[in-house]
């Protein structure tokens, strides 16, 4: 089942990535169901599927190819500039969900939930949830004081800020420290808070705002101080888990 199920995503992932040029997507974003490459990329998909498989299980691959499509289809007819990266992620969810459902048809399995949320894998989806979400809504109410006089004192620069890249960059770093921390590489934190530095020295160093400067170390020091509290206490807690 392992087997069938790894040739499956492997065909879907070169049909939908690997052999779907920018100018298909483009055109089919265009033109919706008129568009050529629309079928040209249906073909893609069934020509994998019957390689990986081997012509086996041809129903299945029937259900697939033409699930996909309508699939597709809807996508592009309900597809515009302020909803395509959630209908992207929609498209991948269905499409594996197909992908599933024939798994399923081919192999009945059954799925035991407790088994899936045992004791370990909630508290590993918890930390992760705090070290990602929760430590930086923690952070926002810590560094709150400061918002505002830094916002007042920090002088735009020439390219600005893309939207929420902060954001972003705070729930990485703790995850990389989180992960490190799980895998014993101590030292591996040691490059990440370097190579921050690096990136972020240019920038503190040409503006020359010390109220910046010191935000940004203050935000950065309780970070990664939450990230390695955080993989030390799921440490020590599966530790008390382990039979």
């Amino acid at each position: 089942m392992m087997l069938l199920a790894l040739k499956l995503i492997l065909a879907h992932f070169i049909g939908d990535f690997v052999l779907q040029p920018a100018h298909w997507v483009k055109d089919k974003l265009k033109n919706k169901g008129k568009s050529k490459y629309l079928y040209f990329h249906i073909g893609v998909h069934a020509l994998a599927l019957l390689l990986l498989l081997q012509f086996q299980y041809l129903g299945a691959i029937a259900v697939i190819i033409v699930t996909h499509y309508l699939i597709d289809l809807g996508k592009l007819s309900l597809t515009n500039p302020k909803n395509y990266r959630w209908l992207f992620v929609v498209d991948q969810v269905l499409h594996l969900l197909v992908l599933f459902g024939m798994l399923y048809w081919i192999f009945p399995f059954t799925l035991d939930f407790k088994t899936i949320f045992t004791e370990n894998t909630l508290l590993l989806i918890t930390f992760l949830v705090f070290v990602t979400y929760v430590s930086g809504i923690v952070m926002r109410m810590f560094l709150a004081p400061y918002i505002d006089e830094v916002a007042k004192s920090d002088e735009p620069g020439e390219g600005g800020s893309l939207k929420n890249a902060g954001t972003y960059i705070g729930m990485l770093e703790r995850l990389f420290v989180f992960g490190f921390i799980l895998m014993q590489q101590w030292a591996a934190i040691g490059l990440l808070i370097a190579a921050k530095s690096v990136f972020r020295f240019g920038d503190l160093n040409k503006g020359k705002n010390r109220k910046l400067t010191e935000y940004v170390l203050i935000g950065t020091l309780l970070s990664f101080g939450l990230a390695i509290l955080s993989g030390m206490l799921y440490l020590y807690l599966t530790d008390q888990l382990a039979p």
